[in-house]
């Protein structure tokens, strides 16, 4: 194991982080899948058979069932949701027989309230009531494909893989689980494999409906369908446990599956690390990252950032250097994400000095700042409104040429147009045009957004004059921010104009802007143009509010019109337009 050496500043110095020195050489099952009874019949008795009883209303039933090589179906009960009705189509009820031949038209499914029994099908061959199936599947008639599926079953029919899949998922997706899983153990006793999609959808239905012994029940069966279960399989199942609050069940069923040759996948190790830590204290998330080592689960570096980030986002720093301490006891070092996910604690939360801390063990490593640790830094000052500071890191990246992206600018920008620094947004925004990290639309939005908040709307005017230049088209924002200053500052026709090239882009405009236009034209005596805007407002399907009519009714008025304003009122009290 070999140790780490660092320069002269250690974590251990960090207030937040007491104690800490980054070397190694301290080291310290509620309900059933489906309705079922499943009996394995030996491959080298082919001509072996099974007896099913069923009973429909107080008829009793025996039917004999002939086994097929490797597809055989049998089943020792009926759902109690056969007696369903099934909306099959009405012209089949009198059919006797479906021809062997008989095509099925896609277009003519049923509307009948009730087939006797299982109707016509019961005599249809496998080719027929396949193609049944598939127009039922297609229509969107899940539940009636689901019965006709139990219906082929009982017949030892075979229906098809990719037409019950899409039913599998369909029933899922309608929250009946129950009949999904029946549907998927058929098909899987008829020979055929679901894919690890549907597999997972069932799991993650299971495990909603707290069915979690089921749905373990399941993830056993799957390999042996051969279809193994994935990451996800196992994430959902022991997430579920957790949220069940099976905490040591959950350690059990991960150990108990890497004994039996389960892949040690790294992402679900690291899940089950993460839901310990969070729901047990990262205290025993170590013991269990120790006892895994013994199955064969090595913790790598995403492992530890993992934990490192689940602890100091709480502010539980205390556990977060039990993590660290334990990361250099199995001689790995700290890298920029670890760092960087410390920062994002630190600065949230207004620890600066800390942040220094870090920066300096940054600086004194290979681990140097990078973009995002930049970022980050930048956008908690802009958070805490240290600008000053903020820009000091900009210039910092600027000299030690660190590249900049357009996020870090747009954070600066948005800090400083908010705190009304306008002028020295504008000189960023500038420097920007020049460099290779152009400005994008959300950049002109975040500072003309700025201006018209100020009422600054020369500046505004002349920011969209320039984004149109270089190419950027504005969006609702833009031309929302501009009509909306516009009106404050009591340039109503100019807002007018604004919300007339809105509606010539075919813009989505909402009822609120042209209420702030109308009302606006009212407050300045345009009545006549305010009628305009109400009239485009209609034209556009926008349909106007009573604020807007009282508004409209009210400019009238004051512009020296009192009758027409009271027929006005009159005819919209009419129509219940107003009260």
């Amino acid at each position: 194991m070999g140790f780490t050496v660092l320069p002269q500043k250690t974590i251990g110095s960090i207030p937040g982080l007491h104690g800490l020195q980054f070397s190694n050489n301290h080291v310290n099952h509620n309900s059933g899948i489906g309705h079922c009874s499943l009996i394995r019949v030996s491959p080298f008795n082919h001509r072996s058979c099974l007896h099913w009883r069923g009973h429909f209303g107080s008829i009793g039933n025996e039917y004999l069932l002939q086994c097929r090589q490797q597809k055989s179906i049998c089943v020792d009960r009926v759902n109690e949701g056969w007696k369903e009705n099934w909306n099959l189509e009405r012209s089949m009820v009198d059919a006797q027989r479906v021809p062997r031949d008989t095509q099925v038209d896609s277009e003519r499914l049923p509307n009948m309230p009730c087939l006797y029994m299982d109707g016509p099908f019961v005599q249809n061959d496998e080719e027929s009531n396949n193609k049944i199936l598939h127009s039922l599947c297609s229509k969107g008639k899940i539940n009636e494909a689901s019965n006709l599926i139990d219906l082929m079953a009982r017949r030892n029919q075979i229906p098809h893989l990719r037409t019950c899949i899409n039913i599998i998922r369909g029933l899922i997706n309608v929250g009946t689980i129950d009949k999904a899983a029946k549907v998927l153990t058929i098909i899987v006793m008829s020979g055929g494999v679901p894919d690890i999609i549907t597999y997972n959808m069932l799991i993650g239905g299971l495990c909603k409906k707290g069915q979690l012994k089921s749905a373990i029940d399941l993830l056993e069966d799957m390999s042996l369908s051969g279809c193994p279960p994935d990451i996800i399989t196992y994430n959902t199942i022991l997430r579920c446990m957790f949220d069940h609050g099976r905490y040591d069940q959950a350690i059990g069923f991960w150990k108990e599956q890497l004994r039996k040759g389960c892949p040690p996948y790294v992402i679900t190790y690291t899940v089950l690390l993460e839901l310990v830590c969070k729901y047990c204290g990262a205290e025993r998330a170590v013991e269990v990252l120790e006892d895994m080592e013994i199955e064969g689960c090595c913790p790598d570096i995403v492992t530890y950032n993992s934990l490192v980030n689940s602890t100091s986002k709480e502010g539980k720093y205390g556990e977060t250097t039990l993590v660290i301490f334990n990361l250099l006891s199995h001689g790995m070092e700290p890298n920029a994400i670890t760092y960087n996910t410390l920062l994002q604690s630190f600065c949230s939360r207004g620890y600066w000095d800390d942040v220094d801390e870090i920066l300096s063990i940054m600086n004194e490593t290979l681990n140097h700042p990078t973009t995002v640790t930049y970022n980050i830094l930048i956008n908690g000052l802009c958070k805490q409104g240290l600008l000053d500071r903020a820009i000091d890191f900009l210039d910092k990246m600027v000299c030690q040429d660190c590249s900049t992206n357009i996020i870090t600018y747009n954070t600066l920008l948005g800090a400083l147009c908010k705190e009304g620094m306008t002028n020295e947004a504008l000189r960023i925004l500038r420097g920007l045009c020049n460099s290779s990290c152009s400005p994008v639309l959300i950049t002109y939005n975040i500072v003309i957004d700025g201006f018209t908040k100020k009422g600054d709307m020369e500046n505004a005017t002349r920011l969209y004059g320039e984004m149109i230049e270089r190419g950027i088209n504005p969006d609702d924002i833009t031309l929302r921010s501009l009509i909306w200053g516009f009106c404050q500052e009591g340039l109503v026709e100019e807002a007018v104009e604004i919300l007339r090239e809105m509606v010539k882009r075919n813009h989505r405009i909402k009822t609120g802007t042209y209420s702030a236009v109308i009302q606006g034209l009212c407050k300045n005596d345009k009545v006549e143009i305010a009628i305009q805007v109400l009239d485009m407002m209609i034209s556009s399907r926008c349909k106007p509010n009573e604020i807007i009519f009282a508004t409209l009714i009210k400019g009238v008025a004051a512009a020296g019109m009192t009758e027409e304003a009271t027929k006005l009122h009159q005819n919209l009290v009419k129509h219940k337009v107003l009260k």
